[in-house]
């Protein structure tokens, strides 16, 4: 993200951009400059306007007229229905997941939480926040859906816009505890356990926002993407 002398593509632009958003480094509300950007990413104007094109397709830009691109603001409403969707994909997913998986597939579970672990153990505030949505997206990806993995990755990241949003500022994210109890239930083949443990655990993680919040300041680009 530095300045280097090749040219990011708009996959990688985007990918880069939806990784600040989703590790809340990229708060919402914040403006994203096409020739800042451009800049930053030693790219075109023309393939910056592509990659936040995409994300705003994945609600997680907001494109203005004569104004350029903001980081989405989700409002309370659709704070719910990011949610209520993530109860539906990650239901089934786990289903899914509880007959498929191998031991190599356990091993990464657990070796997903050991990390989880260590980094609530350093105080790893950006590990603590990609690890933790990163559990779920390695959900999906173990359960070998191409599709609703892209899905849940972007249901995760616009979790993070929301947390920043609404959730109280000294919690983090949700500890590694919950996505254990999950995946103890996905090793005795317990579809309907894990289910409940993670209808459970998303509940919490909801049930933590504050509803009357609001935005929270924005930072420099540089700073953010440098």
């Amino acid at each position: 993200m530095s300045s280097s002398s090749s040219t990011a593509s708009v996959s990688e632009i985007r990918d880069k951009l939806w990784l600040a958003i989703a590790e809340r480094r990229l708060k919402p509300g914040t403006r994203l400059k096409e020739e800042e950007l451009a800049e930053i990413f030693s790219s075109s104007r023309a393939r910056v306007r592509q990659a936040l094109t995409l994300l705003e397709r994945d609600r997680l830009v907001t494109l203005i007229p004569n104004r350029g691109g903001f980081v989405a603001e989700p409002t309370i409403e659709e704070a719910r229905d990011v949610f209520f969707a993530r109860r539906l994909v990650e239901g089934g997913l786990l289903e899914r997941l509880c007959e498929t998986a191998t031991e190599t597939d356990l091993e990464d579970l657990h070796d997903h939480i050991a990390q989880e672990r260590e980094a609530a153990a350093e105080g790893d505030l950006a590990s603590i926040v990609r690890l933790s949505g990163g559990f779920h997206i390695l959900i999906a990806e173990l359960a070998g859906s191409a599709y609703l993995h892209d899905v849940l990755r972007d249901l995760v990241s616009r979790t993070s816009l929301i947390s920043t949003m609404y959730g109280p500022r000294h919690q983090h994210d949700c500890g590694p505890d919950e996505h254990a109890e999950v995946v103890a239930c996905i090793a005795r083949r317990d579809a309907a356990g894990a289910l409940r443990a993670m209808q459970h655990h998303l509940s919490h993680v909801e049930d933590t926002l504050d509803l009357s919040g609001g935005q929270l300041p924005t930072r420099d680009l540089r700073q953010l993407l440098g």
